[in-house]
């Protein structure tokens, strides 16, 4: 399997203190990967550094064989990123943000056929802020897969969404995914991330807890379902009704 991301030695401090601890991990292209962690353990740091938003204090990060730092403009012609948050104006419209969008790509995509894929036909000439939190979340995700990226990062990209439209957001992603694109994701979402993952890495404090896939998650752990071997790794163990663990009462 081809290499899409590589990051080695990531760390990262503000202010003298460590968010970003020796961090490294490898990405293969058509994969699916979750960087999962509590608030506060590092992810959007880490996934900043990585981008090249935020410069390390140490440590290497290539993606596409790229240094996100050094050579910005022409890797980002190839990776797509959505954010949770949105920073688009609220009058703009769809179809005039997908347009400005498509404008930034050599050879963008078909943003109207993005906009029919996520559900969103008929709402071009609505204002952003006249979408529901569901739309404009699927709305971010089209715009992340403007340019035709080859790897996208996602961020909590089903928050707001109904049970349906989160089960048709997956179904689309694992297409693409079986297209080649490798997506880069971060998820509370535990069913989402056993959905889609095909592999994890789960941050604790900054610093690697565990790392592989969602069974071995739960097989190195004392607990029998992978979203309480999640809180297990990320620090919030789940326990008993008499304090113990779920397996076999480890501490």
């Amino acid at each position: 399997m081809d290499e899409v991301i590589r990051a080695k030695g990531l760390s990262k401090s503000y202010g003298g203190r460590p968010v970003v601890r020796d961090l490294g991990l490898c990405v293969g292209a058509g994969e699916v990967f979750g960087l999962l962690g509590a608030n506060g353990a590092g992810k959007t740091t880490s996934v900043e550094c990585l981008l090249g938003v935020r410069k390390p204090d140490a440590g290497t990060v290539r993606i596409l064989g790229m240094d996100p730092q050094r050579e910005r403009r022409r890797l980002f012609q190839r990776v797509g990123v959505q954010f949770q948050e949105g920073s688009h104006q609220a009058e703009i419209r769809v179809d005039e943000l997908c347009r400005e969008t498509a404008c930034l790509y050599g050879r963008p995509a078909d943003w109207r056929a993005l906009l029919a894929r996520f559900g969103l036909e008929g709402r071009e000439r609505a204002q952003v802020k006249q979408l529901s939190g569901g739309q404009r979340q699927r709305l971010f995700i089209v715009l992340a897969l403007t340019g035709r990226p080859q790897v996208v990062f996602l961020d909590e990209l089903t928050t707001g969404l109904d049970v349906k439209a989160r089960r048709d957001v997956w179904r689309t992603l694992e297409e693409l995914k079986h297209d080649g694109l490798t997506i880069f994701l971060t998820s509370h979402f535990m069913d989402e991330v056993e959905a889609l993952c095909d592999r994890v890495l789960i941050l604790r404090d900054g610093r690697e807890a565990f790392s592989g896939t969602v069974g071995q998650a739960v097989d190195a752990s004392p607990c029998s379902t992978f979203e309480d071997a999640y809180l297990w790794f990320s620090g919030e163990e789940p326990e008993g009704p008499d304090g113990d663990e779920e397996k076999g009462n480890v501490r």
